[in-house]
């Protein structure tokens, strides 16, 4: 209802009122959303599941049901989901202020909104899939909605057509489960998939195909550049699409995890993936000096935790991390928004010194890096704790992969605030009052939310149980983070180190700083071949299928120029061209035999 409100303010149909009608009825909806799921999530709470089904397609004995789960897990995440966008929309009322485009947004943002939703509560991955090509499609169009940049369309096209690579390979997961499972229900599928009815060579490649969409809405190798260009779209979006859309892939990829657990080779891809996005793009975001650069490369690597925690089986953890990371890295979203907002600047060399100017992004900030990270009690402290405690004794070298990858997040995230918030004013930073007040009422609301975030998971027994303070994982992973954050404070604060801070060795710096030159492989591999494989078909279309043609139309054409001399009107000329006409067509007749008496009479 917030999707159609909003697009019926559009200026090319409303001119009197302007668009921003749009932005106050889909926030009306929003919260009236998000009070609905509040309710229902009380009334459901302790009680089970319950399951709704209706019949959507019949025809040819092919059954498709509309698959509905209604829980206290679905509703929990509908209340996060919809509680996110409400601040979102909110910020982005003083974030678009002198913007023309509500209609636009917030009716894109409504369909974000509803379609989000819709995935949580739906039981089936045909409908799944389907969803996810909605939520792609708002992603082009968030990401465009300034499309009279260069860079926002190149932007916007890139993250569609990156993500629909993962999405044609789900497809073909999708379409080959029905005619082996006979459902596409997530839980029946599941004791399908523990029955051993399923071929294990071709569950492997179903599995290895289900793998893929949710591969490029996380954001992981090798499908992870999308969400570096998808920066260039209004920063309202960047708050959703960094907390709780690429988390769409991850919800999805947890439904499907009974099926996946089946296939060894499936779990080592996930891990295998998950563990190598997660070091690499922590690595990248250290070397970055645009910030939301530095915080899309911190996405990845905590989507990639989350590949690894599904991937060894860890799915409540999963849920769990889906949870706190996504408050913990809405709240760094918005807090970096308020800086770019009113210093016209993502470049961390252009910033600096705003701590005694804005002291309240600057707390919001620092307050999310240590959420994102492990340091007790913050959120993301327990599943990250708990995680590394598991694989402490299932495989203790993807444990130090995610200790390693907490560190570098940690010192990271420090480097940007010490950057923006410490240090001496610059020409950018000198006059840079607060923000509006639509901006810091979401902020202060998430901050609140962040400090409240370890109370709520005990009240609603959340924590890990079996957590081990004393455990030498969880020792080694808050001093991992400890060292990041004290390493990123010392390098940036100290005046003896110059600023940029340059390593001994430029080509490794530059190796990291330009994504491990992905985007340049990408142009010399797939990109080339592509073209190639274009430019190739375009030349056989053009001069031999297209030349076949023309050459007939131009061969009929002269003859018939060449007869039309013929059409004189004399009996003389007709006469004339009959005789020619059955003289050839009597050599063409007799030519055979002709040459038989030649060779016969030498």
């Amino acid at each position: 209802m917030g999707t159609v409100l909003a697009a019926l303010w559009s200026p090319g149909w409303i001119r009197r009122t302007g668009p921003r009608p749009a932005g106050y009825l889909n926030l009306l909806m929003t919260f009236i959303a998000l009070s609905h799921s509040s309710l229902a999530l009380v009334q459901v709470w302790g009680k089970p599941a319950q399951v709704f089904s209706w019949s959507w397609l019949q025809a040819a004995g092919l059954n498709v049901t509309i698959d509905i789960k209604i829980s206290a897990l679905t509703l929990g995440a509908m209340v996060l989901i919809t509680g996110l966008n409400l601040l979102a929309q909110l910020y982005g009322v003083g974030y678009l202020e002198m913007d023309w485009g509500w209609a636009r947004f917030y009716t894109v943002v409504g369909l974000f909104e509803a379609g989000m939703c819709a995935l949580v509560l739906c039981n089936s991955v045909f409908f799944s899939y389907f969803i996810l090509e909605i939520l792609t499609l708002c992603t082009y169009l968030l990401i465009g909605v300034w499309y009279n940049q260069s860079l926002v369309i190149t932007g916007a096209r890139d993250a569609f057509l990156t993500k629909r690579i993962g999405d044609l390979i789900l497809l073909v997961g999708v379409v080959a489960l029905l005619p082996l499972s006979g459902t596409w229900n997530y839980d029946e599928l599941a004791q399908w998939a523990t029955s051993g009815a399923a071929n294990p060579q071709v569950l492997t490649g179903i599995s290895l195909a289900l793998i893929a969409g949710p591969l490029g809405k996380c954001a992981q190798f090798p499908l992870h550049l999308w969400l570096d260009e998808a920066q260039e779209g209004p920063l309202p979006a960047t708050i959703l699409r960094n907390s709780v859309v690429v988390a769409t892939g991850a919800w999805v990829l947890i439904q499907l995890q009974p099926v996946l657990a089946c296939v060894p080779l499936a779990q080592t891809v996930m891990v295998t993936i998950g563990a190598a996005t997660a070091l690499g793009t922590s690595l990248i975001a250290i070397a970055q000096v645009d910030v939301k650069r530095v915080l899309s490369y911190a996405v990845s690597a905590f989507m990639g935790v989350v590949f690894i925690a599904i991937g060894t089986g860890q799915t409540e953890l999963a849920h769990l991390f889906l949870l706190t990371y996504a408050l913990a890295m809405a709240l760094l979203v918005m807090a970096i928004g308020t800086v770019i907002y009113n210093n016209i600047t993502q470049d961390l060399t252009q910033l600096g010194g705003l701590w005694g100017r804005r002291p309240i992004p600057g707390l919001a900030f620092l307050l999310g890096s240590v959420s994102l990270v492990a340091l007790p009690p913050f959120g993301n402290f327990w599943p990250l704790a708990q995680l590394v405690q598991n694989l402490w004794i299932q495989d203790p070298k993807v444990a130090l992969v995610v200790i390693a990858v907490n560190s570098l997040t940690a010192l990271s995230l420090m480097r940007v605030f010490v950057q923006i918030w410490g240090g001496k004013p610059t020409q950018m930073t000198c006059r840079s009052p607060e923000v509006l007040w639509p901006m810091i009422i979401p902020l202060t609301v998430m901050v609140g939310l962040a400090l409240h975030i370890p109370i709520i998971l005990y009240q609603w027994q959340l924590l890990p149980a079996s957590l081990d303070f004393s455990a030498n994982s969880t020792i080694s992973l808050v001093v991992a983070t400890g060292l990041g954050l004290i390493t990123g404070a010392a390098i940036y604060l100290s005046p003896a180190i110059p600023k940029p801070v340059s390593l001994p060795l430029p080509y490794v710096q530059e190796f990291f700083a330009k994504d491990f030159y992905a985007a340049d492989l990408y142009r010399y591999t797939v990109v080339a071949i592509v073209a190639f494989t274009s430019q190739a078909i375009s030349l056989i279309d053009r001069y031999i299928v297209d030349g076949l043609v023309n050459l007939v139309g131009l061969v009929t054409m002269v003859l018939g120029q060449t007869l039309k001399y013929n059409t004189s009107g004399r009996t003389q000329s007709y006469t004339l061209t009959i005789v020619v006409a059955l003289v050839t067509i009597g050599l063409l007749i007799l030519w055979p035999l002709l040459q038989l008496l030649i060779i016969s009479n030498p």
